[in-house]
C-alpha cells in the first residue's frame, strides 16, 4: 500500500464517518431530532393536579409499593398498616391513640372534564378522610370521591367549585407501539408539575394474578416515583394515553420500569362510574394456569401459549358453553393468548352478557366454542357515591354515618342472603370515624335487631342522641365483630 493511501486512511480515522461518506460521493444521514415536549407540557400542566388526601388515625392509605404513597418505611408509619386497620377496628391491642396518629398520601391526577371530573388512582385516595387537588394556578379545591374501582386502580374525583376548568385531550392507547415517545406530567416527592420522558417498553403487560390481574398495562422507561401515581401519560400528540400508576422496585425508588393504566380502560370505568356508580366486568369461571415446558411435551403442543384451564365453576358461563377442565384456551374473541395471563383483562373488558367466540384445543384438536359472559362480582371495596339520594340519614346522623342497600352482586360475593345488611355509603362525622368504620363496610344489626334494608336501619337507630351508645355487628370483607357507637353529649 503506498504512502499516500496510507495518509488517506489515516485522515479517514481521524476525520470519521463524514469524510468517509465523502470519499465514496456518499451525503451523510441527518441525525434524527429529538422530539421537543415544550408545546404538549404548556398546553397540557394547567389540566394536571397535585392531590392530596388526608387519613385520621382509623384510616391508612392501602399501601402496594405504588407511587405516590406513604410506605411502611415512611416516619410515623407502623409496620403493618393494614393489620393496625384491623386491631383498630376489632378491639385487639393497638398501637398508640388512633386519634393522634394522621397521615397524607400525594398524588397527581388530571381534569377531564370542564365541569370539575378529575382522574386519579385509587391507591392514592382509598379511604381518605379528606381530598383537595391544586391546580397550577395555585388554587386549591376540595374534591369528592364519586366512585372508585379497586381492581382497575382508578377513582373518580369532582370538584363543585370548579367552573370551566382546563382539560386534558383524551387518546387512543390502543395505537400505542413499543418505541415511541411518551411523557408524564407529575408531582414525584410533592414536587409539583415535575416533567419526565422516555418510551413505551412494552405494552399488553399483565402483572399476574397477584397484581391487578384485569389490567394490561404500558410499560415505559419514563421516570415514574412516589407521587407521580394517577398522573397522565402522553403521547407526542399531546393525548393522554396512560395513567401512571405502578413501578418495579425493591427500593422504592426508580429503577426504569414503570406501568400505566391504558386511558381506554380507565375511561371504560369512568363511564359505568358516571351511569352506575360501579364497574361490572366479564366473567367466564374458570380458573387457569400457565402452559409449562412438560405440558408441550406430554400433550405434543407447538409451543406454550394459551391458557391451561384447571376447573371450571358449576354453572359458570365456562360451564354452560361446554368449556371442560384439562382444555387449553388458544384465543378469545379472536385475540390469541400469548399466555395465560392474557385472559383476565380480554374478559373483564367485555360486557356481561356478550356471546364470544372461544377457541380451546382438547385431544389435541382445535374447536371453537360461543360463551355467554357472564359478569364477575361486584368489587364490595368499590367507593358509589352517585346513590346518596337513597342512602339512609335520619337517626344515623348522629352516628356520623350514612346508609345504601345492597346489590344482588355485593350479598352473593359476601354470601349474604336477602333481607342482610345495609353497606355504609359515606362516614359523615366523627362518631363513625373514631370507631373506624369505612365506606363499604356492612352493617348486619343494629342493637341486635337484624337489619336488611334502609327503612330497617332508619327505623333500628330513630331516636339516637347524645349520651346513647349504639352496638353495630358489622361486616369488613369475611370478618364480622360489633362496633359500640357512643354519641357526645350535647352533639
Amino acid at each position: 500500500m503506498s504512502h499516500s493511501i496510507l495518509r488517506a486512511v489515516a485522515c479517514c480515522a481521524l476525520l470519521g464517518f463524514a469524510t468517509v461518506s465523502a470519499a465514496y460521493g456518499q451525503t451523510p444521514a441527518a441525525a434524527p431530532a429529538l422530539p421537543d415536549f415544550t408545546g404538549i407540557v404548556q398546553q397540557n400542566a394547567p389540566a394536571v393536579v397535585h392531590v392530596e388526601a388526608k387519613y385520621n388515625g382509623q384510616n391508612q392509605p392501602s399501601l402496594r409499593g405504588m407511587p405516590g404513597q406513604m410506605r411502611p418505611s415512611d416516619p410515623g408509619m407502623p409496620d403493618d398498616p393494614q393489620a393496625e386497620i384491623l386491631r383498630r377496628f376489632f378491639g385487639m391491642p393497638s398501637m398508640p391513640s388512633p386519634r393522634e396518629q394522621k397521615h397524607t398520601s400525594l398524588g397527581s391526577g388530571f381534569i377531564i372534564s370542564r365541569d370539575g371530573y378529575i382522574l386519579t388512582n385509587n391507591h392514592v385516595v382509598d379511604g381518605a378522610n379528606e381530598v383537595t387537588v391544586r391546580l397550577q394556578d395555585r388554587r386549591t379545591l376540595t374534591a369528592k370521591v364519586i366512585g372508585t374501582d379497586p381492581k382497575y386502580d382508578i377513582a373518580l374525583l369532582k370538584v363543585s367549585d370548579g367552573d370551566n376548568l382546563p382539560t386534558v385531550s383524551i387518546g387512543d392507547s390502543r395505537t400505542l407501539k413499543p418505541g415511541q415517545w411518551v411523557l408524564a406530567i407529575g408531582s414525584p416527592f410533592g414536587f409539583d408539575y415535575t416533567v419526565t420522558q422516555g418510551i413505551v417498553s412494552a405494552i399488553g403487560r399483565n402483572l399476574g394474578s397477584s397484581d391487578q390481574p384485569y389490567t394490561s398495562f404500558i410499560q415505559t422507561d419514563v421516570p415514574i416515583n412516589r407521587g407521580n401515581s394517577g398522573g397522565p401519560l402522553f403521547n407526542l400528540q399531546g393525548q393522554v394515553v396512560g395513567i401512571n400508576s405502578q413501578i418495579y422496585s425493591n427500593t422504592g425508588g426508580y429503577l426504569g420500569v414503570a406501568f400505566s393504566i391504558p386511558i381506554d380502560v380507565a375511561m371504560n370505568a369512568v363511564r359505568q362510574i358516571k351511569t352506575k356508580g360501579y364497574v361490572s366486568r366479564g366473567q367466564l369461571g374458570v380458573e387457569i394456569s400457565p402452559v409449562t415446558d412438560d405440558m408441550v411435551k406430554a400433550l405434543k403442543l407447538d409451543n406454550g401459549t394459551g391458557a391451561a384451564v384447571v376447573s371450571v365453576s358449576p354453572g359458570s358461563s365456562a360451564d354452560k358453553a361446554g368449556i371442560q377442565a384439562g382444555d387449553i384456551i388458544l384465543t378469545y374473541n379472536g385475540e390469541v393468548l400469548g399466555q395465560a395471563s392474557d385472559l383476565p383483562p380480554l374478559v373483564s373488558m367485555t360486557k356481561p352478557g356478550s356471546k364470544v367466540p372461544v377457541q380451546i384445543l382438547r385431544a389435541g384438536k382445535k374447536q371453537i366454542i360461543e360463551v355467554t359472559v357472564g359478569e364477575m362480582p361486584r368489587d364490595a371495596k368499590a367507593v358509589d357515591n352517585t346513590s346518596s339520594a337513597t342512602s339512609a340519614h335520619a337517626g344515623s346522623a348522629a352516628l356520623g354515618m350514612t346508609v345504601r342497600a345492597l346489590d344482588a352482586d355485593t350479598r352473593h360475593q359476601l354470601d349474604l342472603k336477602p333481607g342482610e345488611g345495609v353497606a355504609i355509603s359515606g362516614i359523615t362525622g366523627q362518631v363513625a370515624a373514631q370507631a373506624g368504620l369505612q365506606q363499604g363496610d356492612v352493617v348486619l344489626m343494629v342493637n341486635q335487631r337484624k337489619v336488611g334494608s334502609i327503612d330497617a336501619f332508619r327505623e333500628a337507630t330513630r331516636g339516637v342522641k347524645a349520651g346513647d351508645t349504639v352496638l353495630l355487628l358489622v361486616r369488613r370483607g369475611d370478618q364480622s365483630n360489633f362496633v359500640a357507637l357512643t354519641v357526645p353529649p350535647g352533639k
